[in-house]
């Protein structure tokens, strides 16, 4: 091969890995955040040592079928060659300690990235009441006292404490570039932390089909660069013209596609425990929350069964 074809073939690969690297902005292999840059960064070891096992399987794949083609007269063939001892060392042992290295990295940054930790950070954490509708996001601010609809502000370099729900059928809350998705169901609580690092506006999505607008299920989320640029957009929210009271919640909540982007200047008073416990209150059970949710079911359970053994 020339010279000139090898500049040709050398230009085309690295055309072809420009290109597919383009398609990694705004998403998680570009993260703007503690905790998805600890993502990333678990997303490529993996990634890296699993390559260790595959690119010489491939290489050697190559290297078998060319040298043993059918034209190739000088190759060796030893059928009565039973196995090499050398061989089988290296076939177990890289795969074994790639295991062994890959499942303590996965241990270790499970924990550290365990959703309900808050983060190791200084600031006071922003709570954001997340609720996911059919087939739409409500971000409730319970310190501020306001709500949006399919749009989030935070501020930069503060933790986000989030406390997340369903209006109806199982969610998926994800932004890409900050982290860890995290599921939302009817009548149950679940939680994550996040903290952007970076002012800016990145993409929030659902990563769970949820039904006929699911595609429409889309915000923003915008980090502003100081926290008095935060201030003065909860000013311009609670100059919004209607509150989320009961009945507007209600409308709310009937399923609608491609909502815009709608601001309350109040929220009704226990809006978000109401709708984890509206599914609840009928049999009087305690909506699922972690481990002390499971504990009020099992206990809940019990006496069930006592009350049917008396009976």
């Amino acid at each position: 091969m020339t010279d000139k074809k090898v500049s040709r073939v050398f230009a085309g690969l690295l055309f072809s890995a420009v290109a597919l690297l383009s398609g990694c902005s705004g998403g998680v292999l570009d993260p703007k955040g503690q905790v998805g840059v600890d993502e990333k960064n678990l997303i490529l070891i993996a990634t890296g040592l699993m390559l260790l096992v595959v690119i010489p399987v491939i290489i050697l794949t190559l290297v078998f079928a060319w040298k043993y083609r059918a034209s190739n007269e000088d190759a060796v063939y030893e059928p009565k060659w039973a196995h090499s001892k050398k061989i089988e060392l290296v076939v177990w042992l890289i795969p074994i300690a790639i295991i062994i290295i890959l499942g303590s990295v996965t241990w270790v940054t499970t924990h550290h990235l365990d959703p309900y930790k808050p983060l190791d950070h200084d600031s006071k954490p922003l709570e954001v009441e997340v609720v996911s509708l059919n087939w739409k996001w409500l971000f409730i601010y319970p310190e501020q006292n306001i709500a949006t609809v399919n749009e989030l502000v935070i501020p930069a370099h503060r933790q986000v404490a989030f406390k997340l729900t369903s209006e109806s059928v199982m969610n998926s809350f994800f932004i890409p570039q900050l982290g860890s998705q995290i599921y939302t169901m009817a009548a149950m609580t679940t939680k994550l932390h996040l903290i952007a690092d970076h002012a800016g506006t990145y993409k929030g999505i659902s990563a769970n089909y949820s039904g006929a607008g699911f595609s429409e299920m889309k915000f923003n989320t915008i980090a502003t660069e100081t926290e008095a640029d935060f201030d003065q957009w909860v000013n311009k929210v609670k100059a919004a013209p209607e509150a989320l009271s009961g009945p507007v919640y209600e409308q709310l909540a009937e399923p609608s596609e491609g909502n815009p982007v709608t601001y309350y200047n109040s929220v009704k008073a226990g809006l978000f425990d109401d709708i984890v416990m509206k599914y609840m209150q009928h049999h009087g059970h305690t909506p699922f929350t972690g481990q002390s949710g499971m504990d009020s079911m099992s206990a809940m359970h019990q006496k069930e069964h006592m009350t049917g053994a008396e009976e």
